[in-house]
């Protein structure tokens, strides 16, 4: 008995471990139900919290105008939403006289220039408007842009690219650039002519100016400049280098032989009028040029010193009449040379950087008082005797109120800069130019 006892009480223990088993599986199943259903709790919970972040990824992607080349499939979305967002702008245009008072010493000196894109930006060569675009608007808002052959792709490329950087000028500013190209028709053309070998514009040659003068028939000449001013207008410029109105005084000329509408003075003006006509019709501000006139020189003045030997008398005549004739039938622009008057000025200095020509003569005498522009700065006649900054000092001086693409633009800039702040040039001078300028800008 005592030892069936003890057997039981060996075989008891077992009994009740056998009894356990069954509890403590679904202890087991419960702990690992629990774990599985945490795990999948916080996947789930990671999962929705990168959704989360994608999202704003998302959203702040598209809140950013992404940089692009002409032909992407977002060219369209994108146009849109800039065009959506300039209107939402709703910004109402400042005054003349209120754009002046807010602005700083710095912003109204950058108004007198007009530089390339490649200036502008440091770029080896610009066909699109993105980043370092926006980016060099923002450090130094230039009065205007000139654009040539190599800027110049196709018409969808120049579209994004002007409309893009006059965007970026009304953002930071609140003013708009001149954005110019030399397109006179005929000899000089950055985009039309097929000869030239600018078939991706579709718009064929013109005529050079001395057959369309020699026509005798003025209304040609208006639409020259109507269709000009028709597809400038279309890609996006606002300004044209047209017409020339030199007078062809010296037979030996070869400058711009084929760029003037003649012999005569007056002639030349009722040409060069119409075409002024055809291109401000379309809102592409026309520049008259190259006074004094370089129709009676031999020397090209990209090259080197150029001159003119005519007379006060003899250049009153015939040479001065298209720009009093054009200054009276409203060109914005007057663009000086860098041609020596000696008979007129008793020394060989430029009419760009003589005081005589432009502001006693020019403005005096024939009366001008729109914007009178530089010739370019790094031509010959200009880099062979002064720097960037005694060159665009000199050229204020004289009268002129923009400066056309110094050798040096920022050389230039700090000339000027400092040129006020030492008193050589008074702020006063300085906000008259920027007044001609606002008012052309907010016509």
């Amino acid at each position: 008995m005592e030892e069936r006892q003890r057997g039981q009480s060996r075989r008891n223990p077992k009994s009740r471990r056998r009894q356990r088993g069954p509890a403590a599986g679904w202890l087991v199943l419960l702990l690992v139900a629990a774990a599985a259903a945490a795990v999948s709790v916080f996947f789930l919970r990671h999962l929705k919290v990168q959704e989360e972040e994608r999202a704003k990824t998302r959203d702040s992607s598209e809140a950013v105008v992404t940089e692009y080349f002409p032909g992407d499939d977002r060219n369209e979305a994108a146009k849109d939403s800039a065009a959506s967002e300039e209107n939402l702008e709703g910004k109402t245009q400042m005054t003349v006289e209120e754009a002046l008072q807010e602005m700083t010493l710095r912003e109204k000196v950058l108004q007198l220039f007009m530089v390339t894109p490649e200036a502008l930006t440091g770029v080896d060569e610009v066909y699109a408007a993105g980043a370092k675009t926006e980016e060099s608007i923002r450090e130094y808002p230039v009065g205007g842009i000139v654009y040539f052959k190599q800027n110049l792709r196709s018409p969808d490329q120049v579209k994004d690219m002007l409309t893009r950087t006059q965007k970026y000028f009304r953002d930071n500013t609140g003013i708009e650039a001149f954005l110019a190209v030399d397109e006179e028709g005929g000899q000089v053309s950055r985009i039309s002519g097929r000869i030239s070998g600018r078939e991706e514009f579709g718009i064929a040659s013109f005529p050079d100016m001395s057959e369309i003068g020699a026509s005798g028939e003025p209304q040609k000449a208006y639409e020259v400049g109507d269709k000009i001013g028709t597809y400038l207008a279309d890609l996006g410029f606002n300004m044209d280098f047209a017409p020339v109105a030199d007078v062809l005084t010296n037979p030996e000329n070869t400058v711009v032989a084929r760029r003037s509408f003649g012999t005569d003075g007056a002639v030349t003006a009722a040409f060069s009028n119409e075409v002024v006509k055809g291109l401000q019709a379309h809102g592409i501000s026309a520049v008259l040029k190259h006074f004094p006139g370089h129709g009676g020189t031999t020397a090209d003045s990209h090259d080197g010193y150029a001159a003119t030997e005519r007379t006060l008398e003899e250049l009153m005549a015939e040479d001065f009449v298209p720009f009093l004739e054009g200054g009276r039938a409203g060109a914005r622009f007057i663009m000086s040379g860098h041609i020596a008057a000696p008979a007129v000025t008793g020394d060989n200095t430029p009419a760009s950087m003589s005081p005589k020509m432009i502001t006693e003569i020019l403005r005096g005498t024939l009366g001008y008082d729109g914007i009178i522009i530089t010739d370019a700065l790094n031509m010959g006649a200009v880099t062979s005797s002064y720097s960037s900054a005694d060159a665009a000092v000199r050229a204020l001086q004289a009268g002129n109120d923009m400066l056309l693409m110094p050798e040096n633009f920022q050389e230039a800039y700090q000339g000027v800069l400092t040129a006020v702040e030492n008193g050589t040039l008074l702020e006063e001078r300085i906000n008259q130019s920027v007044e001609r300028i606002l008012k052309v800008k907010f016509h």
